[in-house]
C-alpha cells in the first residue's frame, strides 16, 4: 500500500462529513484557517502582554491604567473575533450563504411547539445574548441612578438600595420580555413557562425558586445591604453585592464568599451596620493589687478620649470588671465611628495602654504560683 497516495487523496479530496461535502480539502482547511488563526492568536497574545507591561512601567494613575487595559482586551478580542470570520468566508468562498442558509434551517426546526410558539435551537441560543443585553441594560439604569439624586429626594441608604435594586431588575424583566418576544417567543402563551417552572421545579429548582424569592424579600425589607458589615458562617466581612439568587461578600483575609439568599433570609445573620455604623469595642486589662486603681482609671479615661477612631457624640465607659487571681480586671468599652475601624480601633487602645502603663511604672500582672516549703514538705498556694 503507498501511504504517499493515500495521504495525499486524504489531504487533496474534498472534506466530507457524513453526506454533506465540503468546498474544500483537509489541507486547504489546515492552511486557510487554523494555521493563520494559530498565528493570529500568537500575535494576539505579543500585543496583549507587550500593552500591559508598558501601561505597568508608565505613570499613568492606577485606575486609568485598568480602564486601558480593559479596552486594549477588549478591542484585541474583537479583532480576533473579526478574523475568524474573514477567514471563514474565504475558506467556504461563494458558498458561505448556501451553508448559512442549511445550518439556519436545521436550527429553526421547532423542539417545543404550543399554540403559536416555536421554540428551536436557534431560539435557545438567541436566549442568550438576549439575557445578556438585559443584564447590561439592568446595571447601566443602576448606574445613570446616581445617589446624589437619590440624597435630594430624601432617600436613606437603606431605600435607596431598594429603590436601585427593584429599578435595576425591572428593567431587566422589561428588557428580557421584549427581547423573547422579538426572538419569536409568543409572551402570550404563558402557560408553557410555567409549565416548564413547574416541571423544573419538580427536577431540582426548588433551591432556585427559593433563593430568587428571597432575594426579592432582601430587597424589600432590607436585612442587610450592600455596604454592610456582617458576620455570618464564622465569616465577617463587607457586603459587596446582593443579587437575585446570591450574594457575595467579601472577608477581612480579603475572600470571596457567595452566599445563597435563602440562607441569608433563613438563619440569623449579625448585621454591625443595619441601622447606625457606630459600634462598641472591648478591652480588657488587669493591674495589681498594688495599683492605686483611681489613677489607673483617670488616665484610661484620658486614652481613651485620644483614641483616633473615637465617636465623641457618645459616652464611653471604664468599668472594673471583677478581682481575679492575679489581678484587678478592667473592660474599657469605646465608641467608634465605624465597624471597619474596629479591629485598627482595638490594636490603638491596647498599645497606648501598653506604652502609658510602662511610662507610668504601672504593673500588668501575670498568673503566677507561690511555693512555700514547711517542715520539709512542698505547700502549693
Amino acid at each position: 500500500m503507498d501511504y504517499s497516495e493515500v495521504l495525499k487523496k486524504i489531504l487533496m479530496n474534498s472534506l466530507k462529513i457524513g453526506v454533506v461535502e465540503f468546498p474544500f480539502t483537509l489541507l486547504e482547511l489546515f492552511l486557510k484557517l487554523l494555521l493563520p488563526l494559530v498565528f493570529i492568536f500568537i500575535i494576539y497574545r505579543l500585543l496583549n502582554m507587550g500593552i500591559k507591561r508598558l501601561l505597568d512601567k508608565s505613570s499613568f494613575k492606577e485606575e486609568l491604567v485598568r480602564g486601558i487595559k480593559l479596552w486594549v482586551k477588549r478591542i484585541l478580542r474583537f479583532g480576533f473575533v473579526i478574523s475568524v470570520f474573514i477567514l471563514t468566508g474565504r475558506l467556504f468562498g461563494a458558498k458561505i450563504y448556501e451553508y448559512l442558509r442549511m445550518i439556519t434551517d436545521i436550527l429553526n426546526q421547532p423542539i417545543i411547539q404550543s399554540g403559536n410558539t416555536k421554540i428551536s435551537f436557534l431560539t435557545l441560543i438567541l436566549i442568550i445574548p438576549v439575557f445578556y443585553l438585559a443584564s447590561w441594560t439592568g446595571k447601566a439604569s443602576k448606574g445613570f441612578v446616581s445617589k446624589n439624586l437619590m440624597e435630594r429626594m430624601g432617600l436613606d441608604d437603606a431605600r435607596q438600595f431598594s429603590f436601585i435594586s427593584l429599578l435595576r431588575y425591572g428593567v431587566m424583566i422589561i428588557v428580557f420580555l421584549i427581547g423573547l418576544s422579538i426572538i419569536g417567543v409568543n409572551l402570550s402563551s404563558i402557560t408553557v413557562i410555567f409549565g416548564v417552572l413547574g416541571i423544573g421545579i419538580g427536577f431540582g429548582l426548588q433551591t432556585v425558586v427559593a433563593n430568587l424569592f428571597a432575594g426579592i424579600i432582601i430587597i424589600l425589607s432590607r436585612p442587610i445591604k450592600e455596604g454592610d458589615r456582617i458576620f455570618v458562617y464564622n465569616y465577617e466581612g463587607t457586603v459587596i453585592q446582593v443579587r437575585i439568587l446570591s450574594t457575595v461578600i467579601n472577608t477581612l483575609t480579603n475572600e470571596t464568599i457567595i452566599v445563597p439568599n435563602a440562607h441569608l433570609v433563613s438563619d440569623p445573620v449579625h448585621n454591625y451596620s443595619y441601622s447606625d455604623r457606630s459600634i462598641v469595642i472591648r478591652n480588657n486589662i488587669g493591674v495589681s493589687y498594688n495599683t492605686d486603681l483611681d489613677y489607673v482609671l483617670t488616665i484610661l479615661e484620658e486614652l481613651v478620649s485620644r483614641n483616633p477612631f473615637l465617636d465623641s457624640t457618645k459616652e464611653n465607659n471604664i468599668r472594673v470588671k471583677e478581682f481575679g487571681a492575679s489581678s484587678i480586671d478592667i473592660a474599657i468599652f469605646t465608641w467608634i465611628k465605624d465597624v471597619s475601624d474596629k479591629f485598627d480601633a482595638h490594636h490603638w487602645t491596647n498599645m497606648e495602654i501598653w506604652r502609658m502603663f510602662k511610662a507610668k511604672g504601672i504593673e500588668i500582672p501575670f498568673a503566677q504560683m507561690d511555693l512555700h516549703i514547711k517542715d520539709g514538705k512542698l505547700d502549693k498556694d
